[in-house]
């Protein structure tokens, strides 16, 4: 493996954007993933390169992200009260913009698990799809479906349940 100074130049920000898609604040991804990369070095032996350095991160990650929601009782949802928005930008094309920015997110995180994380995976950490069937042990196959199903599903807002 590469020198732990280059590896966490070239995947520090895939880290940080994973974690913010899982925790939607910055301050909390960026002290997870300061402790990815320490929980990287801790643990450098052990990589087998049987998967991306990437890959080999986020699992890193996503282990520390479950532990602090444990460590905190459970997920905190996104507010639905819209008083606890962001201010409404001054033109009526970015509210807008906006508008429907935040509703495709809340329609995001109202997805079934797992595919919030397999969406939050592929949009957000830019991750392939056999990196995500690698990240969550399944197939790349398995995570194309998912990721299409969800697509499927936010397109009809979330209506197929009816069907």
């Amino acid at each position: 493996m590469d020198s732990m100074s280059a590896v966490y130049q070239r995947h520090a920000q895939t880290v940080y954007k994973f974690l913010l898609s899982l925790c939607h604040d910055p301050d909390l991804a960026e002290e997870l993933t300061q402790e990815t990369f320490y929980q990287a070095v801790r643990s450098a032996d052990r990589f087998d390169g049987r998967c991306k350095v990437s890959v080999w991160l986020c699992q890193i990650a996503r282990h520390l992200w479950y532990g602090h929601l444990r460590r905190q009782g459970r997920e905190v949802p996104l507010p639905e009260d819209e008083t606890m928005l962001p201010p409404l930008p001054s033109a009526e094309e970015e509210h807008l913009e906006r508008w429907s920015h935040l509703e495709l997110l809340r329609q995001v995180h109202a997805l079934p698990e797992p595919g919030r994380e397999v969406v939050y995976l592929r949009v957000f950490a830019s991750l392939s799809f056999r990196e995500i069937g690698e990240l969550l042990g399944r197939t790349e196959t398995w995570a194309r479906v998912t990721f299409y199903r969800c697509k499927e599903r936010l397109k009809t807002g979330g209506d197929d349940d009816e069907k």
